[in-house]
């Protein structure tokens, strides 16, 4: 039985990988904000275990695992969580910036560092989900671009230091999804949202798990995934 622990189980891409993933009777360690959030987890989740840190001060994770109970083994990391707030550059506030590249960016490679012992221990995955804007940056985008760019230089480092540890890394490049974060996205525009015309997160589910159960005689180092409609 693998063990996973996921960022944004709570809705959309991540939601649809950890039941997936608990179907096919997978240990499960879903990431929450707060104590509230967890117990949500729990009760759509029952045989999932919890852990309490918000990504939005990535400072304090530390701290928090500091005083709850981590998996000694860990198949695979998965990042999924993540924030978008669309502006122009000459309009766009520092703290917008700072909230963007701390759930983007920051607290992906501070979750990473904590969790790299377990990771190593049984040669295990860090999986980023990450966005067509990690590969190009258009108007309006550029908090967002820039953290999703930032988070696949953290990919590609943490790729070549722990190659020799055995621990794979698998950028994932998703086009737009139908999720709760595409219909803000689409509020944020000012266009009409109309989720048909989009990926559906089962889609992405289906390459993130054929990148966790490719054997281990090969990687998949990144995928793009876009829209087929």
């Amino acid at each position: 039985m693998a063990a996973h622990l996921i960022t944004g189980a709570g809705s959309g891409i991540g939601a649809v990988l950890a039941e997936r993933l608990a179907e096919r009777g997978d240990e499960l360690w879903l990431l929450a904000r707060d104590a509230r959030r967890a117990a949500q987890l729990r009760e759509r989740f029952p045989d999932a275990r919890t852990l309490v840190g918000d990504l939005g001060d990535p400072a304090k994770l530390s701290w928090a695992f500091g005083h709850q109970a981590l998996p000694v083994e860990l198949d695979s990391l998965l990042h999924i969580a993540g924030v978008v707030e669309l502006g122009p550059v000459g309009e766009l506030p520092v703290k917008a910036w700072q909230e963007t590249l701390n759930v983007n960016l920051v607290a992906p490679a501070e979750l990473t560092r904590l969790l790299l012992p377990s990771l190593r221990l049984v040669k295990g995955q860090v999986v980023f989900v990450n966005s067509g804007a990690g590969l190009n940056a258009h108007g309006d985008w550029s908090a967002y671009a820039a953290s999703k760019h930032g988070l696949k230089a953290l990919a590609d480092a943490l790729r070549q230091e722990e190659h020799g540890n055995g621990v794979r890394v698998t950028s994932v490049y998703p086009g737009r999804v139908a999720t709760a974060m595409q219909v803000k996205v689409h509020q944020q525009e000012g266009k009409e949202y109309d989720g048909d015309r989009w990926i559906d997160p089962e889609s992405v589910v289906k390459a993130l798990l054929t990148a966790l159960d490719l054997p281990r005689d090969a990687e998949i180092t990144d995928i793009t995934v876009r829209p087929g409609r």
